[in-house]
């Protein structure tokens, strides 16, 4: 088992580096670097072709950077993990092509990390005694995915989203609402000055198994928000009406799981995850059921930590990639079992 590894992420508009060190099974950080490229917020969203142009002129200089605030040589890396997918392929190629040749020049182990497994070890990076069984819950731009994680490596699919992922409905009505790119910590912001009685949205599919639907809810605030007669004065309350109606649906559904599983720890990752108003309210939910864990924002939003504690953790099941590595969008989640049959859950108690 490696003693160092190098995790290198570029899947969207992060080029991001990172080094863990430690003893088998108990990796610590070491350093990490997260360089973001602001160029995106003049266009209210991700340039695919920006982003990749962008990876290519930084991660030299990154890499570079997380290998001195690490205080080690690339003499002692001995592993480099590199994330191969999900995300924008041009973005994935950079990364995935930089981490081969430097794997290859160099002869050590290289090792492609599914994105979202990296946002499930994220937590792991900073708790090293977490440790299945347990329930996740990773929502992010473009992913919202609720699993039954029996053992590391095993995943059970409980439900995802039909349409648009939870983080693109906040930065789509971040952008209705004027409150620009990206769209989270904005919403959150300008939803603490909201009343919450002002507005009220549907919750889609909250009561209706564990999958999600967010496109009707993005529709059902841009006509009510085209209707304000006053803007200005209703964005705050309409900031809050749709968060609320987020993450209403988003615990109600990892309630839910953890009930049906029994399982005593329930996991939030991905960029929503630094939502402080989502953990709060799913600590408050599950008291009594489950620990929620989270881990910090900076590890939750995308960076190398959680591809270099994924990678690491393959690695000591003795899995490497070839030099056939290549960057895959639409890459499948590895060690996804069919979900065992549903029994019926008792209705969760209503929200306060």
């Amino acid at each position: 088992m490696a003693e160092v590894v190098l995790g290198i992420e570029t899947s969207c508009d992060e080029t991001s580096a990172a080094v863990l060190v430690g003893e088998p099974g108990r990796p610590e950080l070491a350093s990490l670097v997260i360089l973001s490229q602001d160029v995106h917020k003049v266009f209210g969203g991700v340039v695919p072709e920006l982003a990749s142009r962008a990876h290519l002129a930084a991660l030299p200089a990154v890499v570079d950077r997380a290998l001195a605030e690490a205080g080690v040589g690339w003499g002692a890396v001995e592993a480099v993990a590199v994330t191969q997918g999900p995300g924008l392929v041009g973005a994935l190629l950079v990364g995935v092509v930089y981490a081969k040749a430097l794997a290859y020049a160099r002869d050590r182990d290289l090792i492609g990390v599914h994105h979202m497994e990296g946002h499930l070890f994220a937590p792991a990076v900073e708790d090293s005694e977490l440790a299945p069984p347990l329930v996740a819950l990773l929502v992010s731009g473009g992913h919202t995915l609720l699993l039954d994680v029996p053992a590391w490596g095993r995943y059970r699919l409980l439900g995802q989203t039909r349409d648009d992922a939870a983080g693109e409905a906040f930065d789509k009505i971040a952008m209705l609402l004027g409150l620009g790119y990206p769209g989270g910590p904005a919403i959150e912001r300008l939803a603490r000055q909201g009343d919450p009685a002002r507005f009220t949205f549907p919750r889609p599919m909250r009561d209706d198994g564990f999958d999600f639907s967010f496109s009707g809810l993005k529709t059902a605030v841009l006509h009510v928000a085209r209707a304000s007669e006053d803007l200005e004065r209703d964005r705050p309350h309409l900031a809050r009406a749709f968060q609320d109606a987020v993450l209403d649906v988003l615990v109600a559904k990892l309630e839910r799981a953890v009930r049906l599983t029994g399982y005593r720890t329930a996991v939030l990752g991905g960029g929503v995850a630094c939502n402080r108003t989502l953990a709060a309210l799913a600590a408050a939910r599950l008291t009594g059921l489950a620990r929620v864990v989270v881990a910090s924002p900076r590890l939750n939003a995308d960076n190398a930590a959680m591809i270099a504690r994924a990678g690491w953790f393959r690695l000591g099941r003795g899995e490497r990639s070839d030099w056939t590595l290549d960057a895959r969008a639409d890459l499948p989640l590895p060690g996804l079992e069919p979900a065992a049959p549903q029994v019926p859950v008792p209705p969760s108690p209503p929200a306060p």
